[in-house]
C-alpha cells in the first residue's frame, strides 16, 4: 500500500513537492486525522510511549556527544581556540550545507510548479498552455520533456552500467590505492532533466541542423561511492546544473539514420551547485565549496565547453570524425582595446569625505579566453591601447565581454560591462565604436575586427606585411593559425621491466606549449585531440614534439617538424604519420595539421594610434581602396611591446657574514681550521662569484655586482656560500631572495640565514636602480661613482629594439641574402636570429647593455649574411642620445658600406641611486672603505642633492686624521626621519678604544634615552670579539613626535664582557648627546670621543 502524501516515511526532500501541509492532505478530511477517543482510560500507552521515550534519549544523546570535542580538547590540554575554532568551522559547514539544500528545495518547486506559474504570469487560467502558444525566438518543446521523462529510468540503469563496468575498472587502474574503489549506488533519481527552450537557427549551413537548448536539471541523483581498504565512503546527493546545450546534426545525408553523427556541447560555462555526502561533506566548508564546483566545472568543461564538444557518430566508418570533434574555427576576431572615458570614482580618502578616481583596468572573454589589460593608476579616462587575438568557433551564439573593474588591495570595484554577439563583427568587418557600459556609467572604445581563415599561401607575405606596420601589444599581430589533431602512437618504446607506459604529448611553438591527456598502460595509445595555436611568422618557425610517460621524466620520442613544410603542402594541411626520433626502430605518430592564414578583408584599414604609446607611427600615404593587405603603410617609428624599456638594474651588495661553520681539517682532522669562504649568486641566468676570504668564519667581502632584471613575478635571487679547497669545494649554505619585495620597495637590507648548515647567517643590501631619461643627473652620478676602485659601476642603462632592415645588398646580384644583426658595446654584445632569404627582414628583437662612460662609449651594430659577410654596419655614439630627448633616437638608420636601412629604437636610462652612500666604493677590496658608509642608505635626505652627500662624505674622511681621546672614539650618525616620525640612529663603529686587561675586550653598545631608563627606550648592538676597533654599522628607531625627541638626551655607552661567569659589564666610555643641541635634519655622522662616567664606572647590560 502506497504512504499517503502527509506520511512520516517520505524523504526530506520531496516533502516540499506537496501542494499542502502535511497535516492536511487534498484526498483526507479533517476528521480523518483526528485522534480517536480512548475506549478505557486505564489502557496502556503502547508502542507510541516507547517511542516517545526513545526519541527524548536520542535527542539527549545527540546533546551530550557535542560535548565530547569539549571533553577531549581538555583532555588534550588544549586551548579554547581550537574549540572555538571547530565550531565556527562547523557552523559555516552547516550553514553552506543549508544553503544548498534550501536552494535544491527551491528549484524543484519552481520547476514542479512551472505550469501553474506561467498560467498565473500569463493572466491566464490554471491549466496547461496550449500547443500553438510560442515566444518570438525560443520555442517550448513539452513533448520533448515528456519523452525524457519517459526515458529517464532506462537512462539511470545505462548510467549505472557504465558507471559500473567502464568507469570503475578505470579509477580502480589508475591508482593501486583505489583497487577496492567501487560504486555502491547509483540513482538519476525521479526528477528529470528539463528543456526550458528549444531555439533553431536557420539560414545557416544546409548540411547541418543547428539547435540551442535551454536545459535546467534540479536533479535528486543519488551517487555512493566507496573505498572499502580505508573505509571511505563519499558521494552525491542532489545537484542543479543550469546552461545552454548547443546540438549540431551533421552531417545530413541521403541514406538512413540521415544524421551521420549528433556534437553536443555548451556555449559558455553553465552554472553548477553539488550536494556532497560522506567525505565529501568537507568540501561544503566554506571556502573549500566554491573551489570544489570550480574543479568539477573546469573538468566539465575540459570536454564539453567551447572549444571542446562530444561527438556521438550515428553510422559506421563516419569520414572526418576528427573535423567534426574539433572543426576548425569559424574566424579570429582582433579585438583592439583601446580607451574608457567617463568612468565612475570608486576610490575614496578620508572615510568618504575625499572623493578621488578610480585604478581601472578591463577583463575581455569570449568563450573559456580571456585577457586582462594593464592597471591605469588615478584615471576616469584610461587610455590601454592593447590588442587581443581570439578564436571564434561558433557564430551566432558566442559573445565578446568586457568588465571594468577599479584595483583595490582587497576587493576590484565593478565599473561596468559590455556585450556583443560575434555575429555582428561578423557582418560589419570592423567595428570601431564606443560601446556604453551596463551596471555601471561610461564608455570603452573597442576596434574589432574580422579575420578570414584562408589556404592560400600566396596571400603570406601581403599579410607579413601588413602586420608590421600595425601597432599590438602585449603581443605582436598573427599571421596564421596552426590547428594540430593528435590522433595515436604506434610502438612506443616500454619503460624499464617491460613496463607499459603512460603516454602524454607536449606540442610547442614559439613560447607556447599545451599538452594531452595521458592514456594509461599502453605502448599504442590513441589520444584523439585537438590543439590550436597562433603563428606570428610560419616561414620561420617550428613545431616541437615531444611524447613523454606522464611523470615527464621519461622521453619516449620526439618529433621537429618545421612549419614551412605546411606551407608547400595542398590545402596548407599534412594528414600522416611521422616518425619519431629518440624512440624506437617503428615508433611513429599520426598528426593531421591544418594551417590557415588570418586575412582581413576590408578596405582602408587604419589604426588609431594612441598619444603617448610606443607603437604610433605616422603614415607616408593613405592606403588604396582594396583589400587591407595590399598596400602595407612602412612606418616611421618603431612599434616594440609594452615591456621594452621596462628593465631595471639591481646592485647585488655582498657585506659580510657570520658565525660559518669551520670545514678546514688539519693531521687527518685531529686539528679543526677555519674555512675560506666565498660567495656564489645566480640571477636571470647569470652567475657571479666574490672572492675568497683566507681563513675566516666572519668574513667581509664588500663587494657589488649588478644584474639587469624585469619585473615578472617569481623571480629569486640563489645565494649560496662554499669554502674554498684545492680539491671540491665545501658547502657552506645557501639561501634565496624573492625579488618581489625588492622590485616593489626599491630596497632591501637584511641578515640571511643559512639553510641546510647547523649556522651561519650572510649580511647583503639588495638596491633597484630605475633608469631615468634625463641628462641632468648623469653629472651628478659620474661624480659618486666614478671614483678609484669602482670602474665596475654602471652610470646608465642602454636599451635597443632592432625591428627590421630594408633593401639590403642580394647575393651575387640576384638571390636576396639569408641576414642576421649584432648588436655590440664593449665586451657585451647580442645576437638576433637569422632569417632565411629576404632583403627586408624583420627581427623584432630586443637587448639592454648596462654603460659605465656614456660620454664615450658606443653601439656597434653590424648586418652579415649567413655565409657571405657584413651586409651593412652602424656606429652610434651614444653621446647623441644623451644630446636627443628624453635620451632616445626611434628612426630609420642608413648602414655604411650599403645602400640598406635599419629601423631602431636606442633610449637611455641614467641610473641614480636613491640610496647614494653606498655608491662611494663599490668593489673595495677593503673593508674599511665601504662599510663605513653603508648605513647611508636610510638616510632620506641623501637623495636630495649630491654636492650635499659629497660635502657629507669629505666630512666623514677627513675626521680620521683628528687624534683620538684617552678612551678611544664613537663614530655616530643622528636624525629624525619627519615622514616616519621617527629618531634614528646609526652606531658605525669605535676605534682605539682602551684594552683594561691582557686581552683585547669584547665591545659591543648600548644606548638608551634619557630621562627614561627603561626596557622600552633600550637598544644594543650585537658583541664582536676581541677587537679594539670594532665595526657595528647597526640601525635602531624609536617611534616619538619630534617635540619629545628634542627634550631628550641619548645616553650610548660603549661597553665589554667583564667574565664569562658574571653578568656585570665593563664600562669602555659613553657619549650622552642632547639632541635639542644637534641639527636632526641633517644627519652627519661624526666621531664622538668617549668620556668617563662619572657615577659608576662599571653598568649593567
Amino acid at each position: 500500500m502506497e504512504p499517503s502524501p502527509g506520511s512520516g516515511s517520505s524523504p526530506g526532500p520531496s516533502r516540499v513537492d506537496q501542494p499542502y501541509p502535511p497535516s492536511e492532505p487534498p484526498d483526507q478530511p479533517p476528521a480523518a486525522h483526528a485522534k480517536p477517543e480512548q475506549s478505557s482510560g486505564d489502557q496502556p500507552a503502547g508502542p507510541g510511549a516507547a517511542g516517545e521515550a526513545l526519541a527524548v534519549l536520542s535527542s539527549f544523546g545527540r546533546r551530550l556527544l557535542v560535548l565530547v570535542p569539549v571533553y577531549l580538547a581538555g583532555a588534550m590540554g588544549l586551548s579554547v581556540g581550537f574549540v572555538l575554532f571547530g565550531l565556527a568551522l562547523y557552523l559555516g559547514w552547516r550553514r553552506v550545507r543549508e544553503e544548498k539544500e534550501r536552494s535544491l528545495r527551491v528549484a524543484r518547486q519552481l520547476l514542479d510548479d512551472e505550469e501553474r506559474l506561467t498560467a498565473k504570469t500569463l493572466y491566464m487560467s490554471h491549466r496547461e498552455l496550449p500547443a500553438w502558444v510560442s515566444f518570438p525566438d525560443v520555442e517550448k518543446a513539452e513533448w520533448l520533456n515528456k519523452m525524457v521523462a519517459q526515458v529517464w529510468p532506462f537512462l539511470g540503469q545505462y548510467m549505472e552500467k557504465l558507471l559500473a563496468e567502464t568507469v570503475a575498472p578505470a579509477v580502480r587502474g589508475s591508482n593501486p590505492h583505489l583497487q577496492t574503489f567501487t560504486f555502491t549506488r547509483v540513482e538519476l533519481g525521479e526528477k528529470p532533466l528539463r528543456i526550458l527552450g528549444v531555439k533553431v537557427h536557420t539560414g545557416q549551413s544546409k548540411k547541418q541542423i543547428l539547435l540551442d537548448l535551454n536545459i535546467s536539471y534540479v536533479g535528486d541523483v543519488q551517487i555512493d561511492v566507496e573505498v572499502k581498504k580505508y573505509f571511505c565512503k563519499a558521494g552525491v546527493k542532489g545537484m542543479q546544473l543550469h546552461g545552454i546545450l548547443r546540438v549540431i546534426l551533421e552531417p545530413l545525408m541521403g541514406d538512413l539514420p540521415i544524421v551521420g553523427a549528433v556534437s553536443m556541447f555548451f556555449i559558455r560555462r553553465p552554472t553548477l551547485d553539488i550536494n556532497w555526502t560522506g567525505m565529501t561533506n568537507l568540501l561544503d566548508i566554506p571556502g573549500l565549496s566554491s573551489l570544489s564546483d570550480t574543479m568539477i566545472m573546469d573538468s566539465i568543461a575540459a570536454f564539453l565547453v567551447l572549444p571542446n564538444r562530444l561527438l556521438v557518430p550515428l553510422v559506421p566508418d563516419l569520414q572526418d570524425v576528427a573535423q567534426l570533434r574539433s572543426p576548425l574555427p569559424r574566424g579570429i576576431v582582433r579585438i583592439h582595446l583601446l580607451a574608457a572615458r567617463g568612468l565612475s570614482s570608486k576610490d575614496k580618502y578620508v572615510k568618504g569625505l575625499i572623493e578621488g578616481k578610480s585604478d581601472p583596468y578591463a577583463l575581455v572573454r569570449v568563450g573559456t579566453q580571456a585577457f586582462c589589460s594593464r592597471v591605469i593608476n588615478e584615471e576616469l579616462n584610461p587610455q590601454w591601447g592593447e590588442t587581443y587575438e581570439v578564436m571564434v568557433h561558433e557564430v551566432p551564439g558566442q559573445e565578446i565581454e568586457v568588465e571594468v573593474f577599479d584595483k583595490d588591495p582587497d576587493k576590484d570595484d565593478f565599473l561596468g560591462r559590455m556585450k556583443l554577439d560575434v555575429g555582428k563583427v561578423l557582418q560589419a568587418g570592423v567595428m570601431d565604436e564606443w560601446f556604453p557600459l551596463q551596471g555601471g556609467q561610461g564608455q570603452v572604445h573597442l576596434r574589432l575586427e574580422w579575420l578570414s581563415l584562408l589556404p592560400d599561401v600566396e596571400k603570406l607575405e601581403q599579410i607579413l606585411q601588413w602586420n608590421r606596420g600595425v601597432s599590438s601589444r602585449p603581443e605582436p599581430p598573427s599571421a596564421a593559425i596552426l590547428v594540430v589533431y593528435l590522433d595515436r602512437a604506434q610502438d612506443l618504446p616500454l619503460k624499464k621491466g617491460n613496463k607499459e607506459p603512460n603516454p602524454m604529448v607536449q606540442l610547442s611553438t614559439q613560447d607556447v606549449t599545451q599538452e594531452s591527456k595521458a592514456v594509461y598502460s599502453s605502448n599504442c595509445p590513441v589520444w584523439e585531440q585537438a590543439f590550436r595555436f597562433f603563428l606570428q611568422d610560419p616561414r620561420s618557425q617550428d613545431l616541437d614534439v615531444q611524447v613523454k610517460d606522464d611523470s615527464r621524466a621519461l622521453t619516449l620520442g620526439a618529433l621537429t617538424l618545421p612549419l614551412a613544410r605546411l606551407l608547400t603542402a595542398p590545402e596548407l594541411t599534412l594528414d600522416q604519420w611521422f616518425q619519431l626520433s629518440s624512440s624506437g626502430p617503428n615508433s611513429r605518430l599520426y598528426m593531421k595539421l591544418v594551417m590557415r592564414l588570418l586575412y582581413l578583408d576590408t578596405s582602408e584599414v587604419r589604426f588609431p594610434a594612441m598619444p603617448g604609446t610606443p607603437g604610433a607611427w605616422d603614415l607616408d600615404e593613405s592606403p588604396r581602396a582594396g583589400s587591407s593587405v595590399d598596400v602595407p603603410p612602412r612606418p616611421c617609428h618603431t612599434t616594440p611591446d609594452s615591456s621594452f624599456g621596462t628593465e631595471n638594474v639591481l646592485r647585488i651588495h655582498v657585506l659580510e657574514a657570520q658565525d660559518l661553520i669551520a670545514k678546514d681539517r688539519f693531521l687527518g682532522g685531529l686539528v679543526k681550521g677555519k674555512s675560506d669562504p666565498y660567495v656564489k649568486l645566480k640571477l636571470a641566468g647569470r652567475s657571479f662569484r666574490s672572492r675568497v676570504v683566507r681563513e675566516d668564519l666572519n668574513p667581509r667581502w664588500n663587494e657589488v655586482f649588478e644584474v639587469i632584471v624585469t619585473s615578472i613575478p617569481g623571480q629569486e635571487l640563489e645565494v649560496e656560500v662554499f669554502d674554498k679547497d684545492l680539491d671540491k669545494d665545501d658547502f657552506l649554505g645557501r639561501c634565496k631572495v624573492n625579488l618581489t619585495t625588492v622590485l616593489n620597495s626599491g630596497f632591501l637590507d637584511e641578515w640571511l640565514t643559512l639553510e641546510d648548515v647547523p649556522s651561519g647567517r650572510l649580511h647583503m643590501r639588495l638596491e633597484r636602480l630605475t633608469p631615468r631619461p634625463t641628462a641632468a643627473e648623469l653629472e651628478e652620478v659620474n661624480s659618486l661613482i666614478q671614483t678609484q676602485k669602482s670602474a665596475d659601476l654602471a652610470a646608465a642603462l642602454l636599451s635597443v629594439y632592432l625591428e627590421r632592415a630594408e633593401d639590403l645588398p642580394l647575393r651575387k646580384g640576384t638571390k636576396p641574402p639569408s641576414p642576421y644583426a649584432t648588436l655590440a658595446v664593449g665586451d657585451t654584445s647580442h645576437k638576433t636570429k637569422t632569417l632565411p632569404q629576404t632583403a627586408t627582414p624583420v627581427w623584432n628583437e630586443s637587448a639592454s647593455f648596462l654603460i659605465r662612460k656614456p660620454n664615450t662609449e658606443i653601439l656597434e651594430l653590424q648586418v652579415r649574411g649567413e655565409g657571405t659577410g657584413t651586409l651593412g654596419s652602424l656606429s652610434l655614439p651614444l653621446s647623441e642620445l644623451l644630446a636627443a630627448d628624453r635620451l632616445c633616437l626611434d628612426r630609420w638608420f642608413t648602414l655604411s658600406n650599403s645602400q640598406g636601412q635599419v629601423l631602431l629604437r636606442a633610449q637611455l636610462g641614467i641610473l641614480v641611486s636613491q640610496h647614494s652612500g653606498v655608491e662611494a666604493h663599490s668593489h673595495s677590496h677593503s673593508s674599511s672603505s665601504l662599510s663605513e658608509l653603508e648605513l647611508w642608505s636610510g638616510l632620506p635626505q641623501v637623495t636630495s642633492s649630491a654636492p650635499e652627500l659629497r660635502q657629507r662624505l669629505t666630512h666623514s674622511d677627513s675626521s680620521p686624521e683628528a687624534p683620538a681621546g684617552p678612551l678611544g672614539q664613537l663614530k655616530l650618525t643622528v636624525w629624525y626621519h619627519s615622514e616616519e616620525r621617527k629618531l634614528v640612529a646609526l652606531i658605525h663603529g669605535c676605534r682605539a678604544l682602551r684594552q683594561n686587561g691582557r686581552d683585547p675586550p669584547d665591545p659591543y653598545v648600548s644606548l638608551l634615552l634619557l630621562p627614561d631608563k627603561n626596557r622600552g627606550t633600550k637598544r644594543k648592538t650585537s658583541q664582536k670579539k676581541r677587537t679594539l676597533n670594532p665595526e657595528f654599522n647597526e640601525r635602531f628607531e624609536w617611534e616619538l613626535p619630534l617635540d619629545e625627541a628634542l627634550r631628550r638626551r641619548l645616553d650610548v655607552s660603549v661597553k665589554s664582557s667583564s667574565s664569562f661567569m658574571s653578568r656585570e659589564r665593563d664600562l669602555l666610555g659613553k657619549v650622552q648627546l642632547d639632541l635639542a643641541e644637534i641639527d636632526l635634519s641633517q644627519g652627519a655622522a661624526q666621531w664622538y670621543d668617549l668620556m668617563e662616567d662619572k657615577d659608576k664606572d662599571k653598568g649593567s647590560s
